[in-house]
């Protein structure tokens, strides 16, 4: 994979140009461009070298947009702090600074002075002789120092053959203004829309920056002891082993032990937890996490690039690689809309005047005003801003979205599939009762238990082994066999050891003592000789009890339950969370099935969800429309099985993840309607004769920033979403 940072791009329609260039490169099998990260993913066949693709792709990127600065991927730089770079596509002028290098728009503007001397001089030609011929000369001078950087890209493109973006067109409909003697209309329009462009590129600009924010989880130093004394380094230096100081308001570099000293963490950047967590010697803690209280010392355990933050943000910085299915219509949409809407113009401009005889003037003059209202930039630039805004207000929160295609399939959800250890309930277990068979006792149970269960490293097991609080020598257990969904077999001290579920039992042919306990049954047998059972408890989570209420609320229609514990537990739970449906006693491949016939049922229009722990689930989870991990913050598996990752043990968080998603879509649904809209209606004015050059250059650049900064609302909404009635 080729990882490219693209410092500049600031023109949406240029992205997919280079998107869809590089894509065709006989080396490549597949790019994609996160026009709001500023980053391009490029994979590459098999056995290709990355420096011959490199150079064939910056040569590409170079002739669609030339100021663009090409490097490879730094992980430290994942968003530009230079702001906005393109005043217009393809120009050479020097950037635009963020708010914080360049304080204001209005200075650019004052220390740009082509643009100053060309607004001058239009300004003198105009109060000289608005309509006098003889100061052509001026307004051309004016035109050519205000438009040059549109003039210049305009003349690019049509040398390489690449027509139809705004810069063509503008370029077109002003030296059109000008055939038929507007002049002062043709550089007042051009000057309208460079200014147009400077304050939309702004806008794209603070938008990048508010989801930079959002994701600020990466320290940029680490304090690393050197000979006993400390160097400020980078975090990608740090090896396994460093010994670093993390002070009071400093972020954790990458993932690591403490050694010495105890202080409180604030987590939220990771997991939008507001209350601090302890952190002492002995404790493990996680890139991003900040110290908030007392100087610790800690043991790096993770370099960087296998470290939490990174993770993280990787798969934040791609999210846009998988779109959204309204991200593709619009990209489809763009690419036939603009040439449709030139080809009406050229109509327009040609057939009435030879219809109705009307001076060709007068219809060419309407006909460029569809060519100005053409580019579809508020469209290209807004949604996938937009998607990207999402993912970042969602991280913000703890809820990772590996694609906006899966933050459309979220707002799309009306099913939700939870597994129940871990997920709805803690997953710690504990011995909480003992029932012996008639003439047994409770220690003979507990050690066999302990010893048949002593290589499992499942929780239940686990919990056994711990309730028995000897150790078991493990030369005396063989024959260890376990058997998925049902329990364990094993030779312990030459006797045969069963210990497992009603079924397990069965099939030994071992009667059983019926529980009516609520909770996890282990039966035990030896020597085919049954002893009794062991009740296992596993705590409902205290932030599952109004879940099913909540997900309703959000339009969950369904909820479902899959679990391999046995009915009577399934019900119980069932009972105290209503949950609508449940499936008990089930094994791995039985979820599979159960899944697959619940997905059967679905609504095309609709998607299905299943909720597990990332790990023991990972093939429902890839069958699910949108696979959600569960508590599985570091985990490495929960973050390759599911599609999005609840990076605190909260299910709580999918229903704040449920109202971002829809949130997104409003904004997004927002901005297509308003757009298409307002263009139509200036299409209809300026057809009808009631729409001026003005008009058309608002419903381009006008609308495009607009619609950047509704799409602004999206990174302030994830904090407002933790209450119901949220918009």
């Amino acid at each position: 994979m080729l990882q490219l940072y693209l410092e500049g791009l600031s023109c949406s329609s240029c992205a997919g140009k280079i998107e869809d260039a590089v894509s065709k490169l006989p080396q490549v099998k597949g790019a994609s461009i996160s026009f709001a990260a500023s980053t391009f993913n490029i994979e590459l066949e098999s056995g290709e070298d990355e420096t011959l693709v490199l150079e064939k792709v910056e040569k590409i990127i170079k002739r669609i947009e030339p100021q663009v600065i090409v490097s490879r991927k730094d992980s430290n730089k994942m968003y530009s702090e230079d702001g906005i770079s393109c005043v217009s596509c393809g120009t050479d002028n020097a950037p635009v600074k963020s708010v914080e290098k360049k304080k204001s728009i209005l200075r650019y503007f004052l220390t740009n002075y082509r643009l100053l001397a060309g607004i001058m001089i239009y300004l003198t030609a105009a109060l000289m002789g608005y309509y006098q011929e003889n100061y052509l000369v001026l307004y051309l001078a004016a035109y050519f120092l205000i438009g040059y950087d549109v003039i210049k890209s305009a003349i690019r493109n049509i040398m390489n053959k690449e027509l139809f973006d705004e810069n063509f067109l503008m370029f077109i409909a002003t030296v059109g203004a000008f055939s038929i003697g507007e002049f002062s209309e043709g550089v007042a329009v051009m000057l309208f829309y460079e200014i147009g462009e400077v304050f939309q590129s702004y806008a794209v600009d603070s938008s990048r920056k508010s989801i930079k924010d959002l994701i600020d989880i990466k320290a940029e130093y680490a304090n690393r002891y050197e000979g006993g004394a400390l160097t400020k380094v980078t975090p990608e230096t740090l090896i396994v082993g460093d010994i670093i100081l993390i002070k009071p308001g400093e972020k954790v570099p990458v993932d690591g032990e403490i050694v010495e000293g105890s202080s409180m963490m604030d987590t939220s950047p990771l997991t939008g937890e507001s209350i601090p967590r302890s952190a002492r010697e002995g404790d493990k803690v996680l890139s991003g996490f900040i110290n908030t209280t007392s100087s610790l010392k800690m043991k790096v355990e993770k370099v960087y690039e296998d470290s939490a933050v990174a993770k993280i943000l990787y798969l934040i910085e791609n999210a846009s690689s998988k779109k959204s299915n309204t991200e593709k219509l619009i990209t489809k949409f763009a690419r036939y809309y603009t040439p449709i809407v030139v080809l009406f113009a050229v109509l327009i401009s040609v057939v009435p005047p030879l219809v109705t005889g009307d001076p060709f003037s007068q219809w060419l003059q309407r006909g460029l005003i569809f060519l100005v209202v053409s580019c579809p930039c508020a469209l290209v630039i807004s949604i996938p801003l937009g998607y990207f805004g999402g993912v970042g207000a969602a991280s913000g929160q703890g809820i990772l979205i590996k694609g906006t295609q899966y933050l459309e399939a979220l707002k799309n959800m009306d099913t939700i599939v939870f597994d129940k250890t871990g997920t709805l309930t803690k997953g710690v277990f504990e011995v909480t009762e003992i029932i012996t068979a008639k003439d047994e006792t409770v220690e003979s149970i507990v050690e066999a238990a302990a010893a048949a269960e002593a290589y499992s490293n499942h929780p239940i097991a686990r919990s056994i082994t711990k309730f028995y609080k000897k150790n078991i020598d493990l030369d005396t257990v063989k024959d260890y066999i376990e058997n998925p969904g049902r329990g364990v077999k094993a030779s312990y001290q030459g006797q045969s050891i069963i210990a497992g579920n009603q079924q397990l039992m069965m099939e030994n042919g071992i009667a059983i003592i019926n529980p009516k306990e609520a909770g996890t049954i282990v039966h035990v047998a030896r020597d085919k000789k049954y002893l009794g059972y062991m009740l296992i408890t596993d705590e409902i989570k205290s932030n599952t009890l109004s879940l099913v209420d909540d997900l309703k609320k959000e339009g969950i229609k369904k909820t479902v339950m899959f679990t391999g514990d046995h009915k009577n537990i399934a019900e119980y739970i069932k009972g105290i969370l209503e949950i609508d449906e449940v499936k008990a006693e089930l094994l791995p491949q039985d979820k599979v099935f159960e899944f697959e016939r619940l997905k059967s049922l679905q609504s095309s229009k609709k998607t299905i969800g299943f909720v597990g722990d990332g790990i023991n689930d990972a093939p429902v989870l890839a069958m699910a429309d949108v696979g959600i991990s569960m508590g599985s913050l570091g985990s490495d598996a929960a973050i390759e099985a599911s599609d999005i990752v609840l990076m605190k043990d909260d299910p709580s968080k999918i229903v704040l993840g449920i109202r971002i998603a829809k949130y997104t879509h409003k904004i997004i649904i927002q901005n297509i309607f308003f757009a298409l809209g307002v263009k139509i209606l200036v299409m209809i004015l300026g057809t009808l004769g009631y729409a001026n050059m003005w008009s058309a250059v608002f419903a381009d650049v006008g609308v495009a920033l607009i619609a950047v900064l509704n799409v602004s609302r999206i990174f302030y909404a994830g904090k407002k979403m933790d209450k119901p009635a949220a918009a």
